[in-house]
């Protein structure tokens, strides 16, 4: 990319153009991993299933996204508020557990057990231990 006086100001930033009507290749056909994203931007809108040669994790990613993207409003409305709900249980779970150790951590301090071994059934780090 070049400015005003044709200098070029950053040869770290440059475009590509990629005229995906030209990418003809099938799915058998697919080899690298760009091959495969070619694929993808080429064909999402046709695919009902993810194809055999793009089970990788990346591709989950992309079809689950596809997958909510594709959604009415009042459809990604509720989506969005299950998700909600279901972060805001989950993390509230994970601070009862949480707190939880620490009560049996405290009792077992109080008992007389030590340190070591409250560290080993609790998973607590001695800093919090110390602390109670």
């Amino acid at each position: 990319l070049k400015d005003q006086e044709c200098e070029v100001f950053s040869d770290k930033l440059k475009f590509i153009y990629i005229e995906l009507p030209k990418f003809t290749k099938t799915e058998a056909e697919l080899e690298t991993t760009f091959e495969k994203w070619l694929y993808v931007f080429r064909h999402l809108a046709e695919l009902q299933n993810r194809p055999p040669k793009l089970q990788e994790r990346i591709f989950q990613k992309l079809f689950q996204a596809a997958e909510i993207a594709k959604l009415s409003k009042n459809e990604r409305e509720a989506y969005e508020n299950s998700l909600k709900h279901y972060r805001d249980i989950n993390n509230i779970a994970e601070t009862a557990k949480e707190e939880g150790k620490m009560e049996v951590a405290r009792a077992m301090k109080l008992d007389g057990m030590s340190l070591e071994k409250i560290q080993q059934f609790t998973g607590l780090s001695m800093e919090e231990l110390t602390e109670l």
